[in-house]
């Protein structure tokens, strides 16, 4: 287990990847990944029982996650390389020809720590339910970790996949919705809001908990509560609140950087604001 000093370091290098990586191919998504930056670390580094290698795809025996908003990729491959998937150094191909770190995750590639292809969005729960299943008819006592958009939840067949999981009683699934407010076209109020968000999971049997997922404390405690409460007859859901772009002040709370890379000058600010002591790749 990692003490919270040693888990802040690595969210500083894994938002210092980040920026490089998008910086470099000047592509891909800097501000939901900055803002999952902290529950990354904590899933990986101190809750999951999981093995980088060697890598078992089919997840038996362990805990599992699942990227449902793969755009945010980023992010995810910082926090595999930093879990010992891979070596840091490949960070450096993202979204390059023949790298196995495309701008979303796919599994063609081979790449250790992928399960799905995921970045259609709202497919990942529905997944996470059908490998939660899984585990139950295995006798697999360990539980399965999905992270979801708000924005995401859009697409109907997330609510597809929540109406099931409840009715089913899936309660080795612990889904995280990544709650920033803001998707790529504005904000998530504006475009399609969620009245009641909390209610809505409730009405459809789910056991519903909220964290500040931009708190490495928080997220600690909050996805070690998660999993007590598994187990319990209910699938259970974070609403996790989170600033878009945290952790790099120009593009806090913006939507508009959902997709944007920075600029060279941008790209030193960032880096200036996230010192660690974990070293480049």
């Amino acid at each position: 287990m990692k003490t919270v000093a040693e888990l802040n370091d690595i969210v500083k290098q894994v938002r210092r990847d980040i920026v490089r990586m998008v910086h470099a191919v000047q592509s891909g998504h800097p501000g939901g990944s900055l803002g999952c930056a902290e529950y990354f670390t904590v899933l990986y580094q101190n809750t999951m029982s999981h093995s980088a290698v060697p890598f078992n795809m089919d997840g038996k025996n362990e805990d599992v996650f699942v990227l449902s908003n793969g755009h945010i990729s980023p992010v995810f491959y910082s926090t595999l390389a930093h879990s010992g998937y891979f070596d840091k150094s490949e960070l450096a191909t993202f979204r390059k020809l023949e790298s196995r770190l495309q701008g979303h995750p796919a599994t063609e590639e081979g790449l250790p720590g992928i399960r799905i292809a995921s970045g259609s969005l709202g497919q990942g729960l529905s997944v996470s339910v059908g490998i939660a299943q899984s585990k139950k008819l295995n006798k697999d006592a360990h539980n399965v970790y999905v992270l979801m958009g708000d924005g995401e939840l859009q697409e109907g067949q997330n609510w597809e996949a929540i109406m099931y999981a409840g009715h089913n009683k899936v309660d080795n699934l612990i889904a995280t919705v990544d709650f920033n407010k803001a998707q790529i076209d504005g904000s998530t109020t504006d475009i399609m809001g969620f009245h009641e968000l909390n209610s809505k999971f409730e009405s459809f049997g789910w056991d519903v908990m909220e964290m500040d997922g931009n708190d490495v404390e928080s997220v600690n405690a909050g996805l070690e509560e998660a999993k007590t409460r598994s187990g319990n007859g209910k699938p259970v859901v974070i609403i996790m609140k989170t600033e878009m772009g945290n952790g790099v002040d120009f593009m806090m709370g913006s939507h508009k950087w959902h997709g944007i890379p920075p600029n060279d000058e941008q790209l030193a600010s960032a880096l200036d604001q996230n010192i660690s002591t974990i070293g480049d790749y």
